[in-house]
């Protein structure tokens, strides 16, 4: 036996993390038990403020719940939701949701992808244009509802009836824009769509940079224009990324609150309510906790099922492609 045999034996190996465990495991159940480890506070964080707040609210759904300390909450199971589905001012906040969703999502998706595709070709102050339809994006919702509030004023003192009336004398008086719900979600509709173009046009010029230029090239050999180019290739290209802004966008149109909240407040008479402010009013102002925690739960239903949605689109159109 050498003296390079001795050192060597006596030499201790550097103990690893899964080490410390008596068990005696496979190298995959060793790696796993230490990926668990590693993962267990982040859990016990996402189980501490997601998983039971969810379980509580669903608990509270079911009954007639009452605030006050003391005060007995009667179980009413799947009562809740009963009166949801025979409530119409559920259905009718539904459907301005539903409406809000598809005119400012499509809106969004439309301007958006213009938007991307001139930038796209600029070649003098790209950043500063980029930064400039982007800033309504990273603007406080506060900020511009509180704007746009001022800009549809139903005043005549209102700046878009002064343009209407005084500048360009397209109308003899002014218009009541807040006071109607038609005309009140005319101005919800604008703003929802000029706040979200700037972050769907990130979106979309980050696709189109991520393009093959060989289809390009193929195409231009060809004797394609660029008419031709943006609808059998572009277009089609970037059928994946339509498919996912257009199932986020809409996810996030349900959630709309803030608008709402400060330049209609859901009136008048619930008219111009969506599902998040009727469930604000439900649980604030009539304290009816209950019934609100139904809604958010029958709400998250819907979110779910577009979600669902998006993926079987996404993994299709991901499928057809060449």
């Amino acid at each position: 036996m050498t003296l390079n045999t001795i050192a060597s034996r006596g030499q201790t190996r550097p103990r690893r993390f899964y080490n410390l465990f008596p068990l005696r495991l496979t190298r995959k159940g060793r790696n796993s038990l230490a990926a668990y480890a590693f993962l267990l506070p982040g859990m016990a964080f996402i189980l501490m403020w997601l998983a039971y707040p969810m379980v509580n609210a669903l608990r509270i759904s079911l009954y007639d719940w009452q605030l006050m300390p003391g005060a007995t909450s009667p179980f009413l199971g799947l009562g809740n939701y009963r009166a949801a589905l025979a409530d119409p001012i559920f259905w009718s906040s539904l459907a301005n949701t539903t409406r809000y969703a598809l005119v400012t999502v499509a809106g969004q998706l439309f301007f958006g992808l213009v938007v991307a595709l001139a930038l796209e070709g600029v070649r003098h102050a790209r950043v500063a244009m980029r930064v400039l339809y982007y800033l309504p994006v990273v603007t406080s919702w506060v900020v511009v509802s509180l704007l746009f509030e001022y800009l549809f004023n139903s005043n005549p003192a209102g700046l878009v009836n002064q343009a209407l009336v005084n500048t360009f004398h397209l109308v003899d008086k002014a218009i009541p824009w807040l006071n109607e719900p038609r005309t009140a979600f005319i101005a919800l509709y604008a703003l929802g769509i000029w706040k979200g173009v700037g972050w769907t046009m990130v979106i979309f010029l980050a696709a189109l940079q991520a393009l093959p230029e060989e289809c390009f090239a193929a195409a231009a050999i060809d004797g394609a224009d660029g008419k031709h180019m943006l609808i059998y290739i572009t277009l089609p290209l970037l059928a994946p990324t339509i498919a996912l802004v257009f199932v986020m966008l809409t996810i996030g149109a349900f959630q709309t609150y803030i608008p709402i909240a400060l330049i209609t407040g859901g009136g008048p008479i619930h008219r111009t309510d969506v599902m998040l402010s009727y469930m604000y009013s439900q649980a604030f102002t009539d304290l009816k906790f209950g019934y609100s925690a139904a809604l958010s739960f029958i709400l998250a239903g819907i979110v779910f099922a577009i979600s669902q949605a998006q993926l079987r689109l996404t993994r299709r159109e991901a499928h057809s492609l060449p």
